[in-house]
């Protein structure tokens, strides 16, 4: 993952023209899950933005570092040129490590002096985690409870190494977080959504604060804020498989007529079944539609069905 420093004056109204969370009301050391538009509407990249106090941190995807590095330079050129106060940093010198699951404050825990108990959902603190000090964020993208943490690269090692001494603790790849992810409905950037598709089609229209629906003001305003009111043709949707999972690229359909197309799909070990996601026509994107996906040269029947797939364990206090 990337991870990016906004700072100066003007930070706010800044980073309010390039993504459609309301970012003026975001309170101190909390953080929003928003979108960075294109002109056109289309979705560049998805990001965990905070209220760090005296600047906004965000991260990006790793594999979109390089794009919305320049896309956000641009347009900070572009504000430094009127007069504003914006500076946009890429802190490389920092690493994440993601800490999920149930068992995730309990362990850390032993390794913060903090009360953690204190420390919600989609909130983040400065603290020192066996003595380096560390952004921690109560995050993740796994729908379980957990830990996002903010650590100087020549501390990863150690921090990580600390972690894993528990025996509630096991390393795991970006194979595991994505069949979590898949169960929690989440999108992954570049299958289930990218720079054509909008926050509408992707069924994100809650990333879109109120306020912002109102004023607008961000990029591709003009094409959301009319998709929110008029609709659009096709939807981002769930469904659930009788047979072998789908991976992405199928065909949808339903009656032997192409309805739609699979993003992402794999089998979901707290289902037991084969999940996915995909987009397909408006009008059949209803729960309950009897669907078939074409894999490997066969139709395997199907269910469209609201996500997540799995409820999610998000820790918002007792």
């Amino acid at each position: 993952m990337g991870q990016v420093r906004i700072y100066g004056r003007h930070r706010v109204s800044f980073l309010e023209r390039l993504v459609v969370g309301d970012i003026a009301a975001l309170p101190p050391y909390h953080a929003v899950l928003s979108l960075l538009t294109n002109e056109q509407g289309g979705i560049i990249d998805d990001t965990i933005v905070t209220n760090m106090g005296d600047h906004i941190n965000m991260v990006i995807n790793a594999c979109c570092r390089d794009k919305d590095m320049s896309h956000l330079q641009h347009y900070a050129e572009q504000a430094r040129s009127k007069g504003e106060e914006v500076i946009v940093e890429l802190q490389e010198q920092r690493g994440l490590v993601a800490l999920q699951g149930p068992n995730a404050m309990k362990v850390l825990s032993k390794h913060v002096t903090e009360d953690l108990s204190m420390l919600y959902f989609m909130n983040a603190r400065m603290m020192w985690v066996d003595g380096v000090e560390c952004l921690v964020s109560r995050c993740g993208y796994t729908g379980e409870d957990g830990f996002e943490i903010s650590v100087p690269n020549d501390s990863i090692q150690r921090i990580f190494d600390g972690l894993c001494d528990s025996s509630m603790v096991r390393p795991s790849g970006l194979g595991a977080r994505d069949s979590l992810r898949l169960e929690a409905g989440l999108c992954l950037y570049g299958n289930d959504m990218d720079d054509r598709t909008t926050p509408v089609e992707a069924s994100l229209s809650w990333t879109i604060a109120k306020s912002r629906r109102e004023s607008g003001g961000f990029l591709g305003d003009k094409v959301i804020l009319k998709q929110l009111k008029e609709g659009v043709e096709r939807r981002r949707v769930g469904f659930l498989l009788q047979g072998a999972p789908a991976r992405g690229h199928e065909s949808i359909l339903v009656d032997n007529q192409v309805i739609g197309q699979v993003t992402s799909g794999v089998f979901s070990p707290c289902l037991g079944k084969p999940i996915g996601m995909g987009y397909v026509e408006k009008k059949w994107a209803k729960s309950g539609t009897c669907i078939q996906v074409e894999i490997r040269q066969k139709q395997v029947s199907g269910e469209l069905v609201k996500m997540p797939f799995v409820p999610n364990h998000y820790y918002k206090g007792n």
